[in-house]
C-alpha cells in the first residue's frame, strides 16, 4: 500500500568542487539528509548547467548577455517535512547563484 512520506527530497545544483561540498555540508548541518540512523546522507552526479544572465541580472558565474556552460553537481537529499523552510533558508544563504533552481519533490512510501 503507498501512502505519501513524511520526507520529500530536495534536489540543487551547484558548480563542482569546494562550492559543492559547502552547500552539502549546509544542507546537513542544516537536518537534511537523514535516514534512520544515519546523517549527512546525499547523492550527487555530475551535471551541464546552461543560461544566459539578463539585464539587471548579478551573475556568479558569466556576464550579462552571453550564453553560459558551467560543469555544475546535482545534490540531492532527503529531508522531513517539519524542516524544509529552514534546510532552504540555509541552503540560499550557501548558494552562491543569485536564482539557484531548487527542487522540493513529493514522494512515497511503501508499506
Amino acid at each position: 500500500m503507498l501512502r505519501e512520506s513524511e520526507f520529500v527530497k530536495i534536489r540543487v545544483t551547484v558548480p563542482r568542487g569546494e562550492v559543492a561540498e559547502k552547500v552539502r555540508q549546509v544542507l546537513g548541518e542544516a537536518g537534511a539528509g537523514v535516514q534512520g540512523n544515519y546523517d549527512n546522507c546525499s547523492f550527487s552526479y555530475p551535471v551541464v548547467g546552461r543560461f544566459r544572465p539578463l539585464a539587471g541580472a548579478n551573475p556568479a558565474i558569466g556576464s550579462v548577455g552571453k550564453l553560459e556552460e558551467v560543469e555544475e553537481e546535482m545534490i540531492e537529499m532527503l529531508c522531513h517535512k517539519d524542516k524544509v523552510e529552514e534546510v532552504i533558508a540555509a541552503l540560499k544563504k550557501a548558494h552562491p547563484y543569485e536564482e539557484p533552481a531548487i527542487d522540493i519533490i513529493p514522494r512515497l512510501e511503501v508499506g
